[in-house]
């Protein structure tokens, strides 16, 4: 009995100590980082289905412009500390959202497919990068032990973002049809500005903080050259390539379910959207309660490892049971696992890197690399389509590099141990 209250008591001053006034604004900056996205996501996943037949290739397309984005943002954080990099990328981001406005509303190309495609790749882009640059403030703010007492309090922030993203997203899918993108758009680039906001204050509150206010230094190539170089960075890359690989197996494969489920594009948004606030709802309760304890208990490369035992239990029941049903349950399911414990425990994995891989190596790894992992994802699914296989059986094919990904998972995490 002593020993059982003696753990409650430990439990509870882990959970304190996870709710302080910096993780408490850095939770509400990403809060508003992903409800900027999540209005956007819906529409996204919409452009995806209208495009089905060419997803590979518009995701080869988001991957290249990964790559040529990839030298630009290292040259911006060689040059310029955590706050010019913040303002500079959120701001080219923001431009770029008006820029579709324009396009969309005065110069009459709402019915142009070749605009939706260019839209549906740059989401991807935006998703990626101003996630990736948030993570890039937190883990030079947030780093080492100290991580993984806030990293699931902060993620909390972001998943009610998400959910209130999702809701927005939904209630102006009436409006698709008639006025596209328009007020999703508008919508979400008060959340960026509001977010960026945010971010700067943030940023304040550590102005003491040891090289803050300093840029990273180096070339425009370092990222490439440490992915090259450094074991611990190319176990890192191979690990993120592949599991969004076999995300995007599940996604594509999803899309033949959803497709044959309904053609009305606004059914389609709300379904989409009711799968982001179920995940959003129990990743919140994991986030805020569960994340920093099982952390520790289990450890990074239990966490990491176990990933790819779950999707090869995904990719089996994508070939027992092919429904509308199976894919909102197994989305849920991989997508609670990734926003609540898997994604927490790789940032703290990322917070004890170098510095220059804070800043550049990570977000190499979380926009080119995973890009790629896309592509060769819908690649996969492409070519084992073109042998004949039925959609549901694709993913068998991909269990054995699931298996590859178990046995990342356990390679990469550091050699700083997680105090228990």
């Amino acid at each position: 009995m002593s020993l059982l209250i003696s753990f409650v008591k430990k439990s509870f001053k882990r959970l304190a100590l996870s709710f302080t006034k910096e993780s408490g604004l850095a939770g509400f900056f990403f809060f508003l980082v992903l409800c900027s996205w999540y209005i956007l996501r819906p529409v996204r996943n919409e452009m995806a289905v209208q495009n089905s037949d060419i997803l590979p290739y518009l995701l080869a397309v988001g991957a290249f412009v990964m790559l040529l984005l990839n030298p630009i943002y290292s040259w911006l954080a060689s040059r310029k500390n955590l706050k010019g990099v913040l303002v500079g990328c959120y701001s080219f981001f923001i431009v770029n959202l008006l820029i579709f406005i324009v396009l969309w509303e005065f110069f009459n190309l709402s019915s142009a497919i070749w605009l939706s495609q260019i839209f549906y790749i740059w989401c991807n882009v935006y998703s990626f990068f101003v996630v990736s640059i948030f993570w890039v403030v937190i883990i030079n703010l947030f780093r080492g032990d100290g991580a993984t007492n806030v990293f699931g309090v902060i993620a909390a922030g972001g998943s009610l973002g998400a959910f209130l993203g999702s809701e927005i997203s939904k209630q102006l899918a009436s409006t698709f049809n008639e006025s596209g993108i328009i007020f999703f758009t508008l919508i979400s680039i008060i959340f960026l500005i509001l977010a960026l906001a945010t971010g700067l204050i943030l940023l304040k509150r550590f102005v003491s903080a040891q090289d803050i206010d300093k840029a990273a230094g180096g070339t425009s190539f370092d990222a490439l050259k440490n992915l090259i170089s450094s074991s611990q960075i190319r176990s890192i890359g191979l690990y993120m390539y592949l599991w969004t690989a076999m995300m995007t197996i599940h996604w594509v494969t999803s899309i033949d379910i959803v497709n044959a489920w309904s053609s009305d594009g606004g059914n389609r948004i709300i379904f989409f959207s009711n799968i982001e606030q179920t995940v959003t709802i129990l990743t919140l309760f994991t986030q805020f309660f569960l994340t920093s304890a099982i952390i520790r208990f289990a450890g990074p490369k239990t966490i990491l490892m176990f990933y790819g035992f779950i999707f090869m239990g995904a990719f089996i029941g994508y070939y027992l049971n092919p429904t509308i049903g199976y894919v909102f349950f197994i989305t849920i399911i991989l997508r609670l696992f990734e926003y609540g414990i898997n994604k927490p425990t790789r940032e703290v994995v990322f917070s004890y890197l170098k510095r220059t891989d804070r800043y550049k190596s990570t977000v190499m790894v979380d926009t080119f690399l995973v890009r790629m992992g896309d592509f060769s994802g819908s690649g996969f699914i492409l070519i084992s389509k073109s042998f004949g296989l039925v959609f549901s059986q694709v993913p068998l094919l991909a269990i054995p590099f699931a298996g590859c990904l178990a046995a990342l998972g356990y390679k990469i995490p550091p050699q700083e141990k997680i105090s228990s």
